[in-house]
This record gives structure tokens, sequence and C-alpha cells, in this order.
């Protein structure tokens, strides 16, 4: 577990919970990111801010960080592969996406069962939906022309809490514990 404020008192944590990429998801995302052409003052998303959010937590008070943890570990879902097969524009953060539109049975359960128990120790979350995706670029501020994406898959074998620090000039993620998703035989 790495994280320095849960000592401090009235101390909060932004959290939530994603999938982290393996290099080779990595090296995938990263390839479909690098085959846009964004217009100037949109930015890529660096490497290692790559994800897939199953859960924003949001502020938290850091003596919940216990709780947050219990409920990462009392998941027991299996391992699954998500396609992302389109490019997405979402004007209102003005973000660019990888998205998935085929949602594996897994991945759905594992959102609904990390929504269904952080409500009750968080209250309501803000998620309308499950909407698999990656955020590829940010600050973009007009409608791009988006061209077709070459489909790639992730296979998804663990899952992780996270840390959010929007202090600096850009968003720094940080891991504060994994878990393994349970071993599927599909091929990976």
């Amino acid at each position: 577990m790495t994280t320095s404020a849960t000592g401090s008192t009235g101390a909060r944590l932004r959290l939530f919970f994603a999938a982290a990429p393996d290099p080779v998801a990595r090296e995938r995302i990263a390839a479909a990111s690098q085959s846009l052409s964004l217009e100037p003052g949109a930015r890529h998303v660096p490497r290692e801010n790559y994800h897939m959010t199953l859960a924003f937590v949001g502020d938290v008070a850091a003596s919940q960080l216990p709780v947050m943890l219990k409920v990462g570990a009392a998941q027991k879902e299996r391992a699954f592969s998500v396609t992302f097969d389109a490019y997405e524009y979402w004007p209102k953060p003005g973000v660019i996406v990888a998205a998935a539109h085929l949602i594996p049975a897994e991945l759905h359960r594992l959102w609904r069962q990390l929504h269904h128990e952080l409500a009750q120790h968080v209250g309501t979350l803000v998620s309308e939906r499950l909407r698999p995706h990656v955020t590829l670029a940010r600050k973009v501020s007009q409608p791009p022309v988006l061209q077709a994406m070459s489909a790639f898959d992730w296979r998804v074998r663990d899952f992780c809490l996270m840390r959010s620090d929007t202090s600096g000039i850009r968003s720094a993620y940080t891991v504060v514990d994994t878990w393994p998703l349970l071993y599927s035989a599909e091929k990976a």
C-alpha cells in the first residue's frame, strides 16, 4: 500500500478503482493514441496514466482507505478480454477515448458489484452506465474528424485502487493496491 496521507488527520484522498494495462496493452493503447491528429492545445495522455476506470470513488477521508481496500479485496470475478474498437469524442470533458462497444459479462459483473458495495460505504456514485474506455487525449475543444480505429484487445487479469493527484501540471495516478482476477481458461 502506498499513500502518505493516511496518517494525517482530516486528510482527503481522491480514489478510483481501475484496470491498469500490462505492457502489451499499454503499447496497443499508445499506438491508438499516436494515430490521432490533435488540434493545438490538446494533449496526449501520458502512457503511465492509461487505465480503464471501473468505479470513481472521488474524494474521501483518508480514514476510509481501509474500507476501500476491503471492497477491492472482496471482489471475486474472472479475468476477461475487452476489445477497444472505436475512437469517440466526449465534448463535456473535452477528451478523445478508445471505446469498447461490447462489454464482457465479467466486466459488467465486476462494475456492478463494485458500485453496489461502494454505495453502502460512500453513498451514491456517479455512474449512469458502464462505458469501457481509455482516455487518449485531453483538452480537446473542437469535435475532431476521427478515423477508423484499428481494434485491439486488452486481457484484464487484475484491477487496482488508484489515487489521483491533480495538484500538479498534469494528473498523476498512484496504485494503492492491486487484486488479481480469477483464472479463466480463455486464451490470452
